[in-house]
This record gives structure tokens, sequence and C-alpha cells, in this order.
């Protein structure tokens, strides 16, 4: 026990001693940083300033030697004689040429020669030559003064223009105005290039040249507000470092950038630079990152030796989390299984109501006494007009009732037939079919109920035949479906109506409308044994299989409420053109 204890008193002091080393270490890291930092980053700015200061001055002489340089070109050119005698003359032809040739020389931007109104007359720019100048301050100055006139005055493309003018006198009379432009922009542009921020401004303190295009015609201290200088001093607030001790004086708007300004001894323009520090810090961040990495490696060295008491642990952890990660797993699998025996579930019960559905068509009996129900009323009837007939001893006129009965006979088989098309289509031919014909079958089929209900029939029919290709009989079954849901529908009212409209066009349309109720369910109107019929009436199969007729002919069967009432139901199939009719009938 006591050798556990000492064991156990050695770790704990092993313990204080590594933190008390990691804590000396990173004092004397902390402080070696900071010292050596301050040390090299004086010397280094101060050696940034000093270059910077020469920069700015060698600036504002190149600035001052351009100006003076073109002043005494207006001077020159005022006494020349040939432009004199042109401005007297009025002749020009010459004058363009001679300004070329004395800008070759002086080294002028441009040079231009305006006659007493304004005009410009020669220019060693000849888009200018014609253009008006008489409201510009460099000709109405220069027409003023006997002296050479400066001018700065802002340009509509953007930028400032720079001009000496003179006017030009010939004896006591002055005659014109030369006035020769200084290419200034070309410094702005210069200075562009070196990390520096330059401005230049004027006796009023408004920005006249800048490396900054948005800052011209603004003070230094709206230009500062409005935009911050994409190059030097968003490059000095990308690359310092803010946790060094820099001077105050060394910040502009919280950011470490020099500012220097220097003036220009012409008419109390100054010339300021803002001067990044991102030269200084990369010579200081040099040496400090080796010293850093050096702090860096013994504090790696030290959290390794404490890291190894930990390792063991750490493998706990990685074992209960693989566990944690199997029993995750698991569980997803678990989840997806349950979510595809759901999905699978409910594809069964789909499929179970939809062969429900059809298997329900296995009762033909049903079938068959809803679409016979006509034929066989109608065979009553005529085996009552037989038997009259042959009481009065009129056998030919029974023997054409009986043969009315065949043929309601042959009729109903092939109804009894036709039902299956339901489920399956059917293997017939088809053969072309007068939709006009096969609508006259039809309502001869239903002409007992038509007189015993006293309905209105109203028809519409197109002179020419109408052609279908199909099967006679099962487009009559439509036809007579049709007719019986219209009559039916018609039941509550006291004028019952029906209009058949025949129509052809694209296809061949059959429209039977009624002045009924209406219908209220639209979306299960086509559903095997969807009725709104009282029982015995009908068991909901008549739509379905016409529905399924007219499909199997290549057409289809809409039906809607009508606009002012009442029901309509619109049968539309492949019309025949003439072409196919003849290779049909060849």
């Amino acid at each position: 026990m006591s050798s556990t204890a000492t064991q156990d008193d050695e770790t704990v002091r092993n313990n204080w001693r590594i933190r008390v080393a990691v804590v000396i270490l990173l004092l004397i890291a902390v402080t070696v940083v900071s010292v050596t930092n301050k040390l090299l980053t004086e010397r280094f700015t101060e050696s940034t300033k000093n270059r910077a200061e020469l920069r700015l001055a060698l600036y504002g002489g190149n600035l001052l030697s351009e100006l003076r340089q073109n002043a005494i070109v207006p001077q020159l050119l005022a006494r020349d004689a040939e432009l004199i005698g042109a401005l007297n003359s009025k002749d020009y032809t010459a004058s363009t040429r001679r300004l070329i040739s004395f800008v070759e020389e002086i080294g002028a931007a441009s040079l231009m020669l305006f006659d007493i109104d304004g005009r410009t007359v020669a220019a060693t720019d000849r888009n200018r030559l014609g253009s008006s100048h008489r409201s510009e301050s460099y000709f109405v100055d220069a027409i003023r003064s006997s002296a050479t006139v400066f001018t700065v005055f802002p340009r509509e493309s953007g930028g400032y223009g720079f001009f000496y003018s003179r006017r030009v006198q010939s004896g006591n009379d002055v005659i014109g105005v030369i006035a020769a432009e200084v290419d200034l922009q070309k410094f702005s542009r210069a200075w562009a290039g070196i990390s520096d921020a330059v401005i230049v401004t004027d006796s009023t303190g408004a920005i006249i040249l800048t490396t900054e295009p948005r800052w011209r015609g603004r003070t230094e201290a709206e230009a500062l507000a409005r935009q911050t200088p994409q190059n030097a001093i968003q490059r000095a607030i990308q690359a310092t470092a803010d946790w060094t001790a820099l001077p105050t004086d060394a910040y502009l708007q919280g950011e470490a950038v020099m500012r220097l300004e220097n003036r220009i001894p012409f008419r109390g323009w100054r010339i300021v630079s803002f001067t990044t520090y991102a030269s200084v810090r990369e010579r200081v961040n040099g040496v400090l990152a080796l010293e850093i990495m050096g702090f860096a490696i013994l504090l790696a060295l030290t959290f390794y030796a404490l890291n190894r008491r930990t390792a063991l642990r750490m493998a706990l952890f990685q074992r209960e989390s693989v566990e944690l990660r199997a029993l995750n797993a698991a569980l997803q699998r678990e989840i997806a299984e349950r979510k595809r025996v759901q999905e699978t579930l409910a594809v069964a019960e789909q499929t179970l109501e939809q062969s429900s559905k059809l298997a329900a068509l296995g009762e033909m009996s049903a079938a068959v006494s809803h679409e016979l129900n006509q034929p066989l009323a109608a065979m009553k009837t005529y085996l009552a007009g037989a038997r009259l007939l042959l009481r009065r001893n009129r056998q030919e006129e029974a023997l054409s009732s009986f043969g009315r009965i065949d043929d309601l006979i042959e009729r109903m088989g092939g109804i009894t037939r036709q039902l299956k098309s339901y489920a399956r289509k059917g293997q017939e031919a088809f053969s072309p079919v007068d939709m006009g014909e096969a609508l006259a079958s039809s309502l001869a089929m239903m002409e007992p109920q038509l007189r015993q209900r006293q309905v209105q029939i109203g028809r519409i029919l197109p002179e020419k035949p109408v052609l279908v290709m199909g099967d006679r009989l099962r487009i009559e079954q439509v036809m007579v479906n049709l007719l019986r849901n219209a009559i039916d529908a018609t039941k509550s009212e006291r004028n019952p109506k029906v209009d058949i409209i025949l129509s052809a066009g694209e296809t061949a349309t059959l429209t039977v409308r009624d002045n009924g109720p209406g219908i209220e369910d639209l979306d299960s109107l086509f559903e095997p044994f969807y009725t709104t019929k009282q029982p015995g009436d009908g068991v909901g199969l008549g739509l379905a299989i016409s529905s399924g007729i007219v499909n199997d002919l290549g057409g289809r069967l809409t039906a809607r409420n009508g606009s002012v009432g009442g029901a309509v139901f619109e049968m539309q199939l492949p019309i025949l053109k003439s072409e196919t009719t003849t290779q049909a009938a060849e």
C-alpha cells in the first residue's frame, strides 16, 4: 500500500512539473516574440518611411517639372508668325500640321488654336477641329488676361484636364487663343503600379490626381470615408497583423497605413501618399515565424509527453465509438427494412383493390341482365304483337315480328360476347361503320322506351356519312348505353328532352345531352359498379364497359355537366378518311 501511494505522489509531482514547464515555456515564448517584434518593427518601419518620403519628393519633383516645361509653350506659340497669319487670313490649312510638329518637339499632350469666337481652327487631335470652347474657362480667362493662364477643369468622361492657355494678339487686337494640354494623368497611371496610394490636391483640398479613380473630385476626408483604396490600404488590411504595437500616427481609419504629405510649390498643391506596412510585416513576420516555429516544436514535444498518458483512455473511447456506430448502423438497417415492408404492403393493397375490381367482371349474370334489359323488353313487345297478329290471321306480319325477335336474339348473343372486352381487347377485325346508321339502329332499339316515357329527341346530323373504323355492334352498344342513361336521368323532369348531335371534324363526335339534374361525382363516373340509380335499375357497369369499348376503338368517352344544367356525354372516335375507305372496300 505504501509503495502504491508513493507512486501516486510521484505521478502527481511529475504532472505539476510538466505543467509548470509548459507555463514557463509559454511565458518565455511570448516575451521573446514581443521584444523581437517591437525592435524589428521599429527598425523596418523607419526604413520604409524613409523610402516613402524619398518617393514622395521624387513624385512631386516630376510633377512640378512637367508643369514648368509646359508653362512656356503658350507664350512661345502666341508669337508664332504663321499662326498669327492664319488667324488674320482665316486660312488654317497648314496650322494643324504646324501644331503637330511643335507637339512632337515640346512633349505636350495636345495643342489647340482657337479663333476669337472660341472655335477650334487647328489642333493636334483632329477630332477636336470645329468644336466650340467659347464658354470654357481656359478660353475666357486667356482672353481676359495678358499673361499665360493655367486651368484645371473636370472632364465629362472622368478625371481632370490641365491646360496652359494664352491669347494671341496681332498688334493691339486679340485674334485668338493658343492652349497646351498638360498630360498629368500619366503620373497617376505610373503611380498605380506601385504599392502606395497617391493623391494630389489643389489649393481648395479637392483631389485632382490620384491612383484611385473613385477619389477624384473629393476632399481627402470624403474620399476615405466613401471608399477605402482597393490597392494600398486594402492590402494593408489583409497583410498587416494587428496584434503588434505600431505608432499611433501610423494608423488611418484603424488600419496600419503610413500617411506622408509634401507640399508642391505650385498654386498651393499638396501631394499625399498612403504606404502599406505590408513589406514591414513580411520582413518582421519572417523572423517571428522562425522563433514561433522553434517554440512550437518544444510545445509539441511537451504535449506529446502529456498525451501519452491519455492514450489508453482514448483507445477505450474509440472502442465505445465503434460499438455505437455498429449499433447505429443496425438501427438504420432495421428502419430501412420496415420502410421497405410498408411500401410492399401499400403496393399489395393497391394490387388487391384493382384485382377485386377486375374479379367482379366474372359476375357475368349481373352484367348480362343489365345489358339485355332493353332487348328483352323489345322482344316482349314484339311477341305480344305477333300473338295479336296471329289471332287476326295476319301471318306475314307475324313472321316479320318473329324475324325482328330473331335479330334481337342475335344481338343479345353479340352483347354477351362483347361484355368481355372490358377486361380484354377483342380480336375481331374492324370495318368501316357509318355513325349515322349505327345511331338510327340504336334509336330503333330504344323506341319502346322512348314512346313509353314520351321523351323528346332532338337530332342534329350531318348531310354526308360519318365513317369510322370499328365494330358496329360495339358502337351501337355504347350508343344504347348513353341513350338509356340520358332517358333515366330525365325521369324527374316534366318535359324530358334528349339532344343528339353527330359532327365530323378531326374526329367523329357523338354528343348526347339531357335536361336532367346532372352528375354529382365526375371522378367516379366510369368506375365499375358505380351508379346513382335506385336498386334494381342498374348495377353500374354500363359506362365502365362503354368507356372500355371506346378506348379499344382508339377514341375516348368523356362526361361533363352542361352550362344550363343536365349531363353531356361525348364519344369521340378517329374519323375514317376517304383513302382509307377506298382501301378497305378493295
